[in-house]
């Protein structure tokens, strides 16, 4: 935990604390922290800070790497005058390091900065560490410091006063530019190459004990060292005395320009509610058409180009449209593997999926293609990448894509993006540890992708594109299933509802056996089209038209004459000449029919074969009579002889070629896991919840409320918590005492027992007058619970 951050936080009011955590809510979430200690160390936690850090724009960056090249000088002023910037340009991106608890200023005014981002630079703006972290190496000896002020022209001293001349006269670019005036040739060269593109560098250990070489010279009066014998290092003062007083470090307070046109609204509008509509009707048809002919995948992972180009000719869209549905209905567990069938099976979700209303469904997979970890249509080296393979850089490409979509939510509504090597330098200075090379590559994919899903029309964000990309704080990933907080956002919402309020839910019919749809169709129009019909276009209108083999196509389904008919007339007013042809395809429907079996039953007795079929116990193998001497079993043979011998008969098996054989009984384990029984042979069941249920966030007020209030509170000392629990926690033996004592002491995670039977899963405890008080999960807060009533204490893991 940083001290000084400690005292800072306690200086703040109830607003400025709120304003902190409510940019820092990583580091309130449960178990929250009760006092400010505790929330430092939060706020210090290095990958948290990553995190942060990803979501600054370059500015604040800037103010935060030229605050790390000052070190203690480090003040707003001094970093405004190193920046080459008023000050009142520097201050608004100092507040926000201050608000996000990256830096802060100290008790006389200096900017500290978190030990996080100075691990993330440990050469902030390209320079070294500052000279005395050199002069008070082990790797100088006493002599050596002796040695290098002699060769400076410094009296002998005490060691701090020597490091402190040392440091005065290398840090003023004049003695520097002074002291190469003598230098040998080549040393100039060599120490500016060190000044712009070092501070480290490879270097020839040999040269630097050659007398006269420009390496020896350098490192004989301080101006390089050598931690190791090729390598050498430059120190902060030296670097910035040889860049000169007119070096200032890269500063952009203000986003690049953005090249933009108006756009139609209206036609904005159009463009939207006819990619909504289509993109969930086609992921619907692209679902049923794996459940009947699931996806296999690569020996290498993903799908193959082969299996998605028959996907796309199967449901009527193009290759790159089924590159990026198949992704994000994977991402959305709308599509899975399933071992059984060899495949990519629509999954129970799925289910569901297509119960719920259209703009729920389209929620659904827009949510998912905000958390994909790929880009369905990113080329690398010109080619795209296999279809769910891994992708190296899946977590950048998710930030790639909200920063893009980000880009465009910022300007005006109805505007257009016309230029997209400025939305690249856009996106990298809202986002500026992306890699701009990944960045150039996602754009025109992220672009692409969006126009599919409806985000994104004429180089322009649509209302329900900027509904998401408001959402760009979603802390969730593509294996998170915590997506209600996208789905159920109401903005979204609305702009939801609104893209598919234009679908047409009716159909034209004409006497040529065609259907009409004018306009976006809903997905139920459009599946009961689809089941029955064959699609000839799509666009502003689509074109159905009804053939005796698609008609046939549907009463294969399940769909009879009379169903099939009532079911049109829902939509629209059925023609003659299709009445006529429904019914004629329902008349020669099912004259012939073939019947699959899992194994035959013979016997020379009719009368016993018609009891067996009749047999009420036996009902389970879906007995059927063919003949009077045959049945048919939908069990195979194994387990129908099983059955039958199980009630009182005596079947024996045959081979094909009609001989009797003799096979020994295979014990089957079950599969799926473990089967649970109740209490008379009943088989437990639980109701998994459609979505998992989310916390809400919690509110910065109320926290920064309780820390400020708890701020006077003591807790137990952390050494008298062995005595305490020693002397109150009586019924616990030895080593479970040691455990509750590192639920105090550590904050680890264990189970305890009351003597009530009651259990709880507790960690970050603390001791308050004979009660452990403590997060417990199951509570989903803090707890007191009496010494005295806990009974066990058991380790647990996640």
């Amino acid at each position: 935990m940083d001290d000084h951050l400690l005292g800072w936080l306690k200086t703040l009011d109830e607003e400025r604390l709120a304003r902190v955590l409510a940019n820092r809510l990583d580091a309130i979430a449960p178990p929250w922290p009760r006092r400010l200690d505790t929330l430092a160390q939060r706020l210090g936690n290095g990958f948290a800070v990553m995190e942060v850090m990803r979501g600054l724009p370059l500015p604040s960056l800037e103010v935060a790497q030229a605050s790390l090249a000052l070190g203690e000088q480090a003040d707003p002023a001094a970093v405004a005058r190193f920046l080459g910037a008023p000050e009142p340009e520097v201050t608004p991106w100092l507040d926000l390091l201050f608000d996000h608890a990256l830096a802060w200023p100290d008790d006389e005014g200096h900017i500290r900065v978190a030990e996080g981002v100075a691990r993330w630079w440990a050469a902030p703006c390209g320079l070294g560490e500052p000279l005395p972290h050199y002069l008070n190496s082990w790797t100088v000896s006493a002599d050596a410091l002796r040695g290098l002020a002699r060769t400076l022209g410094l009296p002998n001293g005490p060691k701090r006063r020597t490091v402190a001349r040392i440091t005065e006269i290398l840090s003023d670019p004049a003695r520097v530019t002074a002291l190469l005036e003598d230098a040998p040739q080549g040393a100039r060269r060599l120490l500016d190459e060190f000044a712009w593109d070092g501070p480290v560098r490879d270097v020839d250990g040999g040269r630097f004990v050659v007398p006269g070489a420009p390496e020896k010279w350098a490192a004989d009066h301080g101006l390089l060292f050598r931690p190791s014998w090729n390598v050498a290092e430059m120190p902060r003062e030296v670097a910035l005395a040889l860049r000169g007083p007119d070096y200032h470090p890269p500063f952009t307070p203000a986003a690049p320009d953005l090249a933009t046109m108006p756009v139609d609204p209206e036609a904005v509008d159009h463009l939207m509610t006819l990619a909504a509509p289509h993109v969930v009707e086609r992921c619907a048809a692209m679902l049923e058409n794996t459940a009947k002919f699931p996806l296999p995948l690569l020996k290498a992972g993903g799908v193959g180009v082969r299996e998605v180009r028959r996907v796309a000719k199967d449901t009527g869209c193009d290759e790159d449209e089924t590159r990026l549905l198949l992704e994000v209905c994977a991402v959305a567990r709308l599509l899975a593997w399933d071992e059984p069938a060899g495949g990519l099976v629509p999954t129970e979700k799925f289910d569901r999926w297509r119960l719920d209303d259209a703009a729920a469904r389209l929620r659904v997979l827009l949510s998912a293609w905000w958390r994909m970890e790929r880009s369905s249509l990113r080329k690398v080296d010109g080619k795209y990448g296999t279809v769910l393979g891994d992708d190296p850089a899946g977590a950048m490409v998710a930030r790639a894509r909200r920063a893009v979509l980000g880009v465009l939510a910022r300007l005006p509504a109805s505007t257009a993006c016309t230029d997209r090597s400025g939305l690249v330098r856009s996106a990298h200075w809202h986002a500026p540890l992306l890699d701009r090379s990944l960045l150039a590559e996602c754009v025109p994919a992220v672009l692409e992708e969006a126009r599919m899903l409806g985000l994104v029309a004429l180089d322009t964000i649509t209302d329900l594109g900027r509904a998401l990309a408001g959402l760009d704080a979603f802390p969730g990933d593509e294996i998170d299933d915590c997506t209600p907080l996208v789905e159920n956002d109401p903005m979204l919402v609305e702009c939801s509802v609104r893209a598919l309020a234009s679908v047409r839910r009716s159909a034209l019919f004409g006497a040529d056996l065609t259907a009409v749809v004018t306009g976006p169709p809903a997905g139920e129009l459009a599946e009961l089209l689809d089941r029955a019909a064959e699609r000839e276009s799509r666009g502003a209108a689509s074109v159905w038209r009804f053939t005796p083999a698609s008609v046939r196509r549907a009463m294969d389904a399940g769909y009879t004459a009379e169903g099939l008919l009532v079911d049109l007339a829902e939509v629209g007013t059925v023609p003659q000449p299709l009445e006529y042809l429904v019914h004629d395809v329902a008349r020669r429907h099912g004259e012939v029919t073939v019947t699959s079996v899992a194994c035959i039953v013979q016997a020379s007795d009719p009368a016993l074969l018609a009891e067996i079929a009749g047999h009420r116990r036996l009902g389970r193998l879906g007995l059927r009579l063919l003949a009077p001497t045959v049945l048919a079993s939908s069990v195979p043979a194994d387990k129908t002889l099983t059955a039958l011998r199980e009630n009182g008969y005596a079947p024996v098996p045959i081979s094909d070629t009609g001989e009797i054989t003799i096979r020994r009984a295979r014990v089957e384990e079950p599969q799926n896991g473990r089967l649970i029984l109740l209490p008379g042979g009943r088989v437990a069941e639980f109701e998994q919840p459609a979505y998992p249920l989310v916390e809400p966030p919690p509110d910065p007020r109320e926290h920064a409320q309780r820390l400020l209030g708890a701020e006077g509170e003591a807790a137990q000392p952390g050494g008298r918590t062995w005595a305490v629990i020693g002397r109150m926690a009586s019924r616990l033996p030895t080593a479970q005492q040691s455990l509750l004592g590192f639920v105090v002491d550590r904050g680890v995670r264990a189970a305890i027992t009351l003597a009530d039977g009651l259990t709880a899963t507790i960690s970050h405890g603390e001791l308050r007058s004979g009660v452990l008080d403590a997060w417990c999960e199951e509570a989903g807060d803090y707890l007191e619970f009496p010494l005295a009533d806990i009974v066990e204490v058991r380790g647990t893991y996640v």
